[in-house]
């Protein structure tokens, strides 16, 4: 997956391509729980391209969009938000893919 590098990349992905945006960090225990699975989500749903936002990296981001919990994501489709799936809880496999699906 993809790390985001600036808040321009978040801006041209976001109108530019489906996306979702996966905000993280290296000390969040949930989002380590989920990374063994992010491959095979990423295989099944290859319309969208999976972006990883480290938390402490981008704050301010995370503020503006309010992301307060992690792991999060959020997606984008043609520019607008298209949902997320954002809580402090831990999430699994299945209600990820749900989320994608929705999107």
């Amino acid at each position: 997956m993809e790390k985001l590098q600036s808040l321009e990349q978040f801006n041209q992905l976001k109108s530019e391509k489906n996306v979702v945006f996966m905000f993280s960090a290296d000390w969040c225990p949930d989002c380590r729980v989920i990374e063994p699975v992010l491959p095979e989500i990423m295989e099944k749903f290859k319309e969208y391209t999976f972006i990883y936002v480290d938390r402490d990296e981008f704050i301010d981001l995370c503020a503006e969009l309010s992301v307060f919990g992690i792991p999060s994501f959020v997606g984008f489709k043609n520019g607008e938000e298209a949902g997320r799936f954002v809580s402090k809880d831990r999430k699994t496999q299945e209600e990820i893919e749900a989320f994608v699906a929705s999107l």
